[in-house]
């Protein structure tokens, strides 16, 4: 069945985090998609709606199955219904386990540049960010692991927050790299969270691994979330599922998450997230397709027209980690000069820590004449910087 990724849908005036912007802004920086989701999760939807009863709702053994399916399916991984939680969202679920799981003061370990709302769940929490930058050679990066071991050697240190894939570089990590971070948490006794919700958005030629996967031992340890939501894009449906198959971790986990009130299922949670995971991979594997058309023509015209800029080679997600190095080295400044001299809204790399002030952060999946317009953008709003931006 074909699906229409070029449909464009107007999302303005709509309470659209995303699109609430000025008239003439294009918004391409938040990780939330602008295509319709599969067919199927809108069908459920409406069946639910037909009941006209919007009351408590539960969280049956179908939303665990239709995760333990979809893992073996596609992942080749195996879970246990009794592993699985239900939680409002990624972000919820790491904030809980924050406070659940360690002690005001303590260390959290990221590998940054990493997903800014990570250090939010930290800070806000009264515990400490530990960065590890990840090296950046020849426009690739990789994994300091002397650096991490000394950050997670350390006595106060007691979670790592693990990003697989990674964002905002797009970095699918392979079997060896969680091998070593496994041996690494393992050693030091430090509790993994793995954010693994852009699992299902691998380019072509790239395999995800679970981290939990690797062996008994690093599962025993390893606290995994997941999620429809990126890859059907429902986020705002607040569905997600927390993974511990060890049963202590487990059992604080579920106390904290019930004592946060990030537990309980919307209406239409349980639902879409069940028709996403047992009717949904059709439309999933048109939609990889066309994300992956969109990054080409990304890459081939700023490769051509902008030259000074370089997109990192990405394994995963719909998200452009833009080197602009040879332009400037605060993108902050940057951002907010194509936005105000061309309405392209687009995400400032230092919100994600390391050396992120020399990247922005590009959002394509949107239908191709948006991103066109985008990109038409983009080349304008560089040439003026570059005539009256930098002084």
């Amino acid at each position: 069945m074909p699906f229409d990724f070029d449909q464009i849908i107007d999302r303005r005036n709509t309470n659209s985090y995303k699109w609430d912007v000025k008239a003439d802004e294009l918004p391409m920086w938040v990780a939330d998609m602008d295509f319709q989701t599969a067919p199927a999760i809108v069908r459920t939807i409406e069946e639910r709606l037909k009941q006209g009863t919007f009351g408590y709702n539960t969280v049956p053994e179908s939303f665990q199955e239709s995760i333990i399916r979809w893992w073996q399916t596609r992942h080749q991984f195996t879970m246990k219904k009794e592993w699985i939680l239900y939680c409002t969202g990624v972000v919820p679920a790491i904030s809980s386990i924050v406070r659940k799981m360690t002690e005001i003061g303590d260390n959290v370990v990221v590998l940054s540049p990493v997903y800014n709302i990570f250090y939010n769940s930290i800070l806000n929490n009264q515990r400490n960010v530990l960065a590890s930058e990840l090296r950046y050679e020849e426009g690739a990066y990789a994994i300091d692991y002397e650096d991490l071991e000394e950050k997670m050697a350390r006595s106060t240190t007691s979670l790592f927050i693990f990003c697989n894939p990674h964002n905002p570089i797009g970095k699918v990590w392979d079997r060896q790299a969680l091998e070593r971070i496994a041996d690494l948490c393992i050693k030091h006794n430090v509790l993994i969270v793995s954010d693994e919700i852009h699992c299902d958005l691998t380019h072509s030629g790239h395999t995800y691994t679970p981290f939990a996967s690797i062996s008994e031992e690093i599962a025993d340890q390893t606290i995994t979330c997941l999620a429809p939501t990126k890859a059907f894009n429902i986020a705002g449906l607040q569905t997600a599922a927390i993974v511990i198959p060890n049963p202590e971790i487990r059992k604080l986990v579920d106390r904290g998450i019930n004592t946060d009130e990030v537990a309980e299922p919307n209406t239409f949670a349980i639902q879409a997230a069940e028709a996403a995971f047992n009717e949904g991979e059709e439309w999933l594997e048109e939609l990889r397709g066309y994300l992956e058309r969109n990054r080409k023509a990304l890459t081939e015209i700023l490769e051509r027209f902008v030259p000074e800029v370089s997109v990192v080679q990405a394994e995963a997600t719909y998200l452009a980690w833009i080197d602009c190095t040879a332009i400037t080295s605060d993108t902050k400044k940057l951002c907010a000069f194509i936005r105000e001299k061309t309405g392209l809204y687009l995400s400032e790399g230092d919100i994600f820590g390391g050396n992120g002030a020399r990247f922005v952060r590009w959002n394509y999946a949107c239908p191709k004449a948006l991103l066109d317009d985008g990109i038409q953008r983009f080349v304008k709003g560089v040439a003026l910087y570059k005539k009256e931006g930098a002084r």
